[in-house]
């Protein structure tokens, strides 16, 4: 206790997301004493609005991102193996046609390029799929088609992910929170002095209870809302200028296979999936610029025509209907970049270089949420130094949520 009688934890990590989840389990992991903060429920925002793929990124290495595909296809390994009732691999088909963007010896190289990442694993070798089987293609339009090539990535359920993680998290000792909503946090002498507010539960009319915690160091997964979370922080952290991209999906009642599909639009050439998600499709996704409260993200009536002509135009035959929709939030980095072409990677911005008490997560991919709260677990360890008891989330299984 401090001299206020508040609990004092080493950690407090604000937003229950994938990349907060992961930093509550790894810090924890790694010894300190850790409280993770969530305003309505685990993976309410973005995390569970996601395109549900553990992958490299096939598509970054257009741009360079190495390194970015190189964790990513460690990350997934490592979920397949600690995670098996959670990630499943899974075949993915891309068929390049005449006016594709890409030629196939391009597809060919970038394949074995992304094999090659992975450690040259036997699972992730990619095949050509004989002309002879592409009637066996669940109705993929073949007028014009000159190769398809299939490899192996992952699926998971995102929201059930970021519970098992959360999960992982308590069974370590962390403390939870949710619904939780963050008020303000103040610099303290010896970290920061964090006020929330409580109710009984998400649906409660009651008047919410105000609580106010001390930690040694506070990190800041408020994804879409990260700047919304340091502006309430006094004197204010470091922060950087961010665009939010939305990404929309529909839900199809109709399965079309169960197997992926990495597909091209024929309008602008970015990369949209069709995935089977339990007994339905899950189409997506879109990247448009997004301006207001993070609450409101919806797919537009443009994103949805858009994923539907993407779906005529390689699955002419298809009659389902979409049954449901959604629309996550990407953090990205400010830029004159179009938005498809800017970098993935997370940015870690602390209120100073050197043994900082604060940390804010911009962007993260639901693959690497684990590598990334390992980069943060460092920066903590910088300054509250490194506890003996440590366990690396490496090894840590992930089971399916019990509640």
């Amino acid at each position: 206790m401090n001299n206020n009688n508040e609990t004092t934890y080493d950690v407090v990590v604000i937003g229950g997301g994938i990349q907060g989840a992961g930093v509550a389990q790894a810090a924890q992991a790694a010894g300190y004493s850790t409280l993770i903060l969530e305003k309505t429920d685990w993976a309410a925002g973005t995390s569970s609005k996601s395109s549900k793929l553990i992958h490299g990124g096939l598509r970054y290495l257009e741009s360079g991102e190495l390194s970015l595909v190189q964790e990513g296809l460690q990350e997934r390994a490592l979920l397949l193996k600690n995670a098996p009732e959670l990630v499943h691999s899974n075949w993915f088909y891309l068929p390049i046609y005449k006016h594709s963007n890409y030629h196939s010896w391009q597809i060919h190289s970038g394949l074995t390029l992304y094999w090659m990442l992975s450690g040259f694993h036997e699972e992730s070798k990619f095949e050509v799929v004989p002309e002879s089987q592409w009637g066996e293609l669940d109705g993929l339009e073949t007028k014009d088609l000159q190769k398809v090539y299939r490899y192996h990535d992952a699926q998971t359920d995102d929201a059930k992910l970021t519970a098992a993680v959360i999960q992982s998290a308590v069974s370590l000792g962390a403390e939870t929170c949710c619904p939780a909503e963050f008020i303000k946090a103040e610099k303290t002498e010896d970290g920061y002095r964090v006020c929330y507010k409580t109710s009984p539960d998400k649906n409660s009319t009651q008047t919410k209870d105000e609580n106010s915690v001390s930690c040694r160091f506070l990190v800041n997964a408020g994804g879409p809302w990260v700047n919304h979370v340091a502006s309430a922080i006094s004197p204010p952290p470091r922060s950087i200028e961010v665009d939010l991209v939305q990404g929309a999906h529909l839900i199809l009642d109709k399965k079309i296979s169960d197997q992926c599909f990495y597909l091209e639009s024929p309008t602008d050439n970015r990369a949209v999936f069709v995935s089977p998600w339990y007994d339905k499709t899950l189409l997506g996704t879109t990247e448009t610029l997004f301006e207001g409260n993070p609450e409101d993200a919806s797919p537009t009536e443009q994103e949805r025509q858009y994923l539907l002509d993407v779906l005529a135009s390689h699955f002419p035959e298809y009659d389902g209907n979409v049954c449901g929709e959604m629309a996550g939030l990407r953090v990205l980095p400010s830029g004159r970049q179009k938005h498809y072409h800017r970098s993935r990677e997370v940015r870690l911005i602390t209120d100073q270089p050197r043994r900082p008490h604060y940390l804010g997560i911009y962007g993260g991919k639901l693959t690497g949420y684990r590598a990334t709260a390992e980069k943060v677990v460092k920066e903590i360890g910088e300054t509250l130094g490194v506890p003996e008891n440590w366990v690396d989330t490496k090894t840590l299984p992930l089971t399916v949520p019990t509640t």
